[in-house]
């Protein structure tokens, strides 16, 4: 992936999230420049959620740039489990992030929304006008909602105080890195290992959730660190952005995709009493290339590659240090 070719016009840069799946890339790529210094406040001793941490965190890192990543987030089940957290959380972190940004005089403020935020029955490709035009899907709309907020608070603090804020529309990330987790994971790190303890077990079959018709696109995350610094280096309006690569796949399929890269050759079984979520997504990306250059360039067979090679690295890893320790003992 190349680096951006100009300098980076922000020196100072907190980024939330900078731990996190996404944020790991974005804070590598941001320090191969020499003159920025790049922030990452640790949960442990910034909460968020307190105005008076956020306070506490601009007044210690001093930053022009804000790029907020940080997101209490999960798949289905989890949204199901958690709506009211991921509400609150969400929006305390954005609407006060926001507000002390101002207050604080930041240069600029990089909000990442999610592609929940667009309404269940979106026409494909979903649009950035379209955003507003219903409901969210019922399984995670109170995460979208919260996130949604933050759109609304860019676009009325510019009118306002004349505040330089941007928001971006990521598709589902994926790639090296990801949360395999079986309780929190989203749809390709789950598959993933699924696929693969199923053939490390020798397993006749592995089950998904849903009926495998509903669609989704899929955006590998050092595509997604690409997208998001180009925006941070050269968009200045309010207009929401779509960042994906403008195709999908349906669940069935990329299930048979994962199967066939892990080399797992048994049954697929369809759990039809879990929800499929929301029916299509698929994103217009036109306006990221016309606004700040962006496209993205990993395909999703070569992603999920590098994915499963880098799990069953991280797989062989474990078990070789679990080995060595049960010999010392």
């Amino acid at each position: 992936m190349k680096q951006l070719k100009d300098a980076f016009p922000y020196q100072r840069v907190v980024v939330t999230g900078g731990a996190g799946f996404l944020g790991r890339f974005i804070v590598e790529r941001l320090q191969k420049y020499p003159a920025v210094e790049v922030f990452v406040p640790r949960s442990a001793d910034y909460n968020l959620v307190e105005a008076s941490h956020i306070k506490r965190l601009l007044s210690d890192a001093q930053p022009d740039l804000i790029i907020h990543l940080a997101a209490v987030v999960g798949g289905i089940g989890a949204n199901q489990k958690n709506p009211g957290k991921f509400f609150y959380e969400n929006l305390m972190m954005g609407v006060q992030l926001i507000e002390q940004a101002r207050l604080h005089e930041i240069k600029k403020f990089v909000a990442l929304g999610t592609v929940c935020a667009y309404p269940k029955f979106t026409p494909t490709p979903f649009r950035e006008d379209d955003l507003w035009n219903g409901y969210p899907e019922e399984t995670n709309a109170p995460y979208g909602l919260a996130k949604k907020m933050m759109l609304v608070q860019s676009q009325s603090y510019r009118q306002q105080y004349g505040f330089n804020s941007i928001f971006l529309l990521p598709a589902n990330l994926y790639g090296p890195g990801d949360n395999f987790d079986p309780e929190t994971s989203h749809v390709i790190p789950a598959l993933i290992r699924k696929c693969l303890e199923a053939r490390e077990s020798g397993a006749a079959f592995v089950e998904a959730w849903g009926t495998g018709n509903a669609s989704r696109e899929f955006l590998y995350v050092e595509d997604c660190a690409e997208g998001v610094l180009r925006a941070a280096s050269r968009y200045d309006d309010s207009e929401p952005v779509n960042i994906g690569t403008g195709s999908e796949i349906r669940i069935s399929e990329l299930l048979q995709t994962i199967a066939r890269l892990t080399r797992f050759e048994g049954e697929i079984r369809w759990q039809h009493d879990k929800p499929d979520g929301q029916p299509r997504r698929r994103l217009d990306v036109s306006r990221a290339f016309e606004k700040f250059g962006f496209r993205a360039q990993v395909s999703l067979e070569d992603g999920l590659r590098r994915t499963i090679d880098w799990y069953e690295a991280q797989v062989a890893g474990e078990t070789t240090l679990v080995e060595s320790q049960s010999q010392e003992a």
